[in-house]
């Protein structure tokens, strides 16, 4: 580190202790802090597509279903409807009712009337994901798959206006506690689905007063959960409070004695547990653990770069951690990373052998393994396939992976006409016309080194790259218009059904969730015949051949399955770590800490500069 870095941090440190006064006066008595590594984009469910501001999104919004807090194997159950879908007609027609007596947190466009939920809430929020304005990068979940909608959809395309007050078939409130689903196939994928941030329901009155050109209401968000924004600056800072309309929810019963350990003193408590959080954007991965040091954090994942400040060699707690009563939770995210092609790139895209191998090449050339050991410091695995381990569509059987082999992508490259003509000691395309690969990376200082790697791995089989450096949410916006030649990033998943992994690859969700606009049909075939059948062996028999074609096309280069390392503080209660749902801030207290704790935000990095997911 530099000795202008550490100065930054001790001036970030020292103001710290001087805002720590006023803070500590001011707060509530209790207050729950905790940092997002990246900045969020907004709170609009429907239009939201980053991991972070969905962790808010949470917070504020309520779906139809949730995953029991503490039960494992996942249990899903009700959240707003009052029981599981009564499914009829072979799986293709579902009924779902409410549960009266739920209202949204007052606005100003209720006019003063309290707002119950209804089913058309649901409705409406879901038509708002097939608004063809909207982009909705949650389109995957929806599209094609309700009667009528896809006729729906054209007509907007045709006209620029879709008709919310048209009727549809496929998704309709036969009354006002009841919404009827009728499905163009059975979708085993549909009911975790439901319970997503993005299926949440939202108050027409308030997206229509706020919403901007794209139809997107990202700064006024207004719910049925438990907490509404109180306070927000943008890439800075976020304040959560208990919505005091919140209905009675309580925190779940235990059923095992590590639960009832857990739950100690909580459980049967009106949830949420904390009247108010804060959220700090903390972007570089040094203030962020020294925040949590400093007790300004009551939990954080472990910054990358920072595990060997953290673990040992057997990735156990090192002990100036463990005295201090912190607790270590550790898996495998349901996340995978990879580096994507833009398969409408007249030079990385396309489906000719030459153009295949010029991504397999990429693939061979890059050395995941000094990923994984270097820049992910041995938190992860070698990615295998599309879907990560412990999830339903992953099989352990399967290894896709294309091996680092410099040697081999030399090969290759030769083979299909990409050759250094000029001595330059770089490749030319096959018709000889030089050319540089160009790749899109954000701004932080883990970006930069793995864009060095990236560079090495790539200059070592002859290929020049540059790099196009934007914060993370410009990179996100360019992705979806196919602006971006290559960029390495990862996806999440929110519940335990792995299939909607594949979902990134197919067709239709080409400039939404498909960044890489991978559109094979062979792909596509076998994906619709996947999501209309139960998760079985059968299933995953379809699912392995689709990991194969990914496999032989190369749109994605696979790196890495990700561990995660999360530090827990003593005093925090209540915390169960759920790899799906990282943030639990209804299910959370705080008890007494050994000593006051400054405000996290004044600990964030002064250069503003953004992470990546």
């Amino acid at each position: 580190m530099t000795l202008h870095s550490l100065t930054r941090i001790a001036v970030a440190a020292a103001l710290a202790a001087g805002i720590a006064t006023t803070a500590l006066a001011q707060a509530p008595t209790k207050t729950l802090h905790v940092a997002f590594p990246i900045a969020e984009t907004g709170f609009d469910p429907q239009a939201a597509g980053d991991i972070y501001s969905n962790y808010v999104n949470r917070a504020i919004f309520d779906p139809l279903y949730r995953y029991d807090y503490l039960a494992r194997p996942y249990k899903l159950v009700p959240n707003t409807a009052t029981a599981l879908p009564e499914v009829a007609d072979d799986g293709k027609t579902w009924t779902i009712h409410i549960r009266k007596g739920i209202y949204f947190a007052d606005d100003p466009a209720f006019k003063g009337r309290r707002r119950e939920l209804t089913a058309a809430d649901y409705v409406y929020a879901i038509k708002r994901i097939l608004d063809p304005k909207m982009r909705s990068n949650s389109l995957q979940m929806v599209d094609g798959r309700f009667v009528g909608a896809d006729a729906l959809v054209a007509k907007a395309k045709e006209t620029g206006r879709f008709d919310y007050d048209a009727p549809l078939e496929g998704l309709q409130a036969i009354d006002r506690y009841t919404m009827r689903l009728r499905l163009v196939f059975a979708d085993y994928e549909l009911l975790s689905n439901l319970t997503t941030t993005a299926t949440s329901a939202v108050a027409r009155e308030v997206i229509e007063a706020h919403a901007d050109a794209n139809g997107w209401a990202m700064t006024h968000p207004v719910g049925t959960g438990p907490y509404r924004l109180a306070d927000w600056r943008r890439g800075q800072r976020m304040v959560l409070e208990a919505n005091p309309g919140y209905r009675d929810e309580r925190y779940p019963k235990p059923s095992t004695s590590a639960d009832e350990a857990l739950a100690k003193g909580l459980a049967g408590r009106k949830l949420p547990l904390v009247p108010r959080v804060e959220i700090s954007v903390i972007e570089e991965a040094q203030p962020r653990l020294l925040a949590f040091q400093q007790q300004q954090l009551d939990f954080v994942a472990v910054p990358t770069t920072m595990v060997p400040k953290v673990l040992d060699a057997n990735n156990h707690l090192k002990p100036e951690f463990a005295k201090e009563g912190v607790r270590l939770e550790r898996a495998i995210q349901p996340a995978i990373a990879y580096a994507y092609f833009n398969m409408d790139d007249p030079i990385v895209g396309g489906y000719q052998p030459a153009q295949i191998a010029l991504r397999r090449a990429i693939a061979m050339g890059y050395d995941v393994g000094e990923e994984i050991r270097v820049l992910r410091q041995n938190q992860g695995l070698h990615a295998t396939q599309v879907v990560p381990p412990n999830m339903t569509g992953h099989d352990p059987s399967y290894d896709g992976r294309l091996r680092h082999d410099p040697a081999a992508a030399k090969a290759l490259l030769d083979r299909f006409g990409y050759k250094d003509r000029n001595g330059d000691g770089f490749r030319e395309l096959p018709d000889g016309k030089p050319f540089t690969l160009q790749m899109a990376s954000a701004t932080t200082g883990q970006d930069r080194e793995a864009d060095e790697l990236w560079k090495k791995s790539l200059n070592a089989i002859g290929l020049q790259v540059d790099f196009v450096k934007q914060k993370w949410p410009d990179l996100l916006k360019s992705a979806r218009l196919g602006q971006l030649q290559m960029w390495q990033l990862g996806n999440i998943n929110t519940t335990p059904d792995g299939f909607g992994f594949f979902g990134l690859l197919y067709g239709r969700n080409a400039g939404f969730s498909n960044l890489s606009r991978f559109a094979l049909p062979e792909f596509d075939r076998l994906y619709e015949q996947a999501r209309a059948m139960p998760d079985s062996p059968a299933r995953l028999a379809v699912e392995r051949k689709m990991s194969e074609l990914v496999n032989a096309y190369s749109p994605w280069v696979l790196t890495a399955f990700r561990y995660e390392n999360v530090l827990v503080q003593p005093w925090l209660h209540g915390f169960k770590y759920n790899p799906t749902y990282q943030f639990p801030f209804p299910y959370l207290d705080v008890g007494t800490k050994a000593a006051p704790a400054a405000s996290p935000a004044s600990a964030r990095n002064a250069s503003g500069e953004s992470g990546r997911s």
